[in-house]
C-alpha cells in the first residue's frame, strides 16, 4: 500500500538527518532499504513546516517497520492511504508486492511536486523553521 505521510522535522534532529542522508545511512537496518533516501529526495516542505511524501509500505499496520526510523527525526503528523485500498493490487491480493512498481499514485505524486518546495535543499540550507 502507498501512504501519504505528513511529518514535522524535530528541530534538534535536523543536523543528524542531514548527516544520515549525506552518508546514505538513513534507514540502515530496515528491510525498506533505500526507500528512506528516495522518500527524502521526493519529499516536499510546506509553509507550515511539514514535510510530505508518498511512502510504499507492505506492513499490516501502516509504517510499522518504518515508524521507528522516521520518529528518530520527525513527529509523524498524519499517515493516510494515498489511494483507495480496494484498488491496490497488493492489498486486494491480485498482485503481491505490486506497490514497488505501481503507478497508482502518479497523479498524487505529480500534484505533490507542485506543493511547497523540495525538502532536501531546505534541509541542507537550514531553512526549516520551527513552527
Amino acid at each position: 500500500m502507498r501512504y501519504l505521510v505528513r511529518a514535522k522535522l524535530k528541530p534538534e534532529r535536523s543536523a543528524a538527518l542531514r548527516k544520515a542522508i549525506d552518508e546514505k545511512t538513513l534507514g540502515r537496518g530496515s528491510v525498506a532499504g533505500d526507500e528512506y533516501l528516495r522518500n527524502m529526495q521526493d519529499a516536499r516542505l510546506g509553509e507550515d513546516g511539514t514535510a510530505r511524501w508518498v511512502e510504499v509500505c507492505y506492513c499490516p499496520t501502516p509504517l510499522e517497520e518504518e515508524r521507528p526510523y522516521w520518529e528518530e527525526f520527525f513527529d509523524l503528523v498524519k499517515v493516510q492511504d494515498a489511494h483507495a485500498r480496494k484498488n491496490c493490487r497488493d492489498e486486494n491480493g491480485t498482485e503481491p508486492w505490486a506497490c514497488g512498481e505501481c503507478d497508482c499514485t502518479a497523479r498524487l505524486e505529480s500534484r505533490l511536486q507542485k506543493w511547497g518546495c523540495p525538502f532536501l535543499p531546505a534541509l541542507h540550507a537550514a531553512d526549516i523553521k520551527e513552527a
